[in-house]
């Protein structure tokens, strides 16, 4: 009688002991969630995952970027390892073999940004409403047509994202030899298709100071969020932030 009591005591207590474990394990495991959550989510730094500092040669990152943008999920059209945001973002661009600016970057820095997604700057493959920002420098000199991108742009974006162009400054850069772009002529290119044999070579098809961009917002109507008539990652260019309203 006496070793029955006993053994369904050991019984109890050995349960009691589960338990005990167990709810300190399962204690544990919701703090270590809230942790991981609190720290992966909600520190912004968190998300300086690609395209980060890995040469003295490097242009700057841009701090204003990050103060916008910082925490939020976008797409970056050409990125590049010599000129990096260091948002979280995928890299876009018309081909993931393009040898000149590979080279260029390795020069550079020893290294080049995979790409993401091959497609054209100006046709992606994303649902509308889909990102909360679009991040390039030195890309929308490079199309054809820039306003056809920049609706392709604002097109993906949610009401209330950023468009955030880094644009090279005709004074300021190997373009200062060149006549400026005027209006007229990217509302041409905007309502009329290329010559037939129009090849796009990718180079420099507009060349702006910062007064010929705003003349071009304000034509079609798309809100400017900021600007900044000299960048701050490598002073050469001009900043504009579209905002989707």
């Amino acid at each position: 009688m006496f070793q029955t009591l006993v053994f369904k005591a050991q019984t109890l207590l050995n349960k009691r002991t589960l338990l005990h474990f167990t709810a300190i394990t399962i204690v544990i495991s919701l703090i270590s969630f809230y942790i991981f959550k609190h720290w992966s989510f909600n520190d912004k730094n968190i998300n300086r995952k690609k395209n980060c500092k890995i040469s003295d040669k490097q242009y700057q990152e841009s701090e204003y970027a990050h103060k916008l943008l910082d925490g939020l999920k976008g797409i970056e059209i050409g990125a590049s390892s010599y000129s990096p945001f260091c948002l979280d973002t995928i890299n876009v661009n018309y081909s993931n073999n393009t040898k000149i600016f590979r080279e260029t970057e390795l020069k550079v820095t020893g290294t080049y940004v995979e790409v993401d997604v091959v497609a054209s700057g100006d046709n992606l493959p994303f649902a509308n409403d889909s990102y909360d920002f679009v991040i390039n420098g030195h890309v929308i000199e490079h199309f054809y047509d820039p306003v056809k991108a920049i609706e392709e742009w604002l097109r993906v974006i949610k009401k209330g994202g950023y468009v955030f162009m880094i644009i090279p400054h005709k004074e300021r850069t190997f373009d200062k030899a060149f006549n400026r772009t005027t209006l007229n002529e990217i509302i041409e290119r905007h309502e009329n298709k290329p010559d037939p044999g129009f090849v796009d070579d990718h180079g420099h098809h507009s060349i702006w100071i910062t007064e010929d961009f705003i003349k071009i917002c304000q034509h079609f109507n798309w809100k400017i969020h900021s600007l900044f008539d000299t960048d701050d990652k490598g002073g050469i260019s001009f900043t504009v932030v579209l905002q989707k309203q």
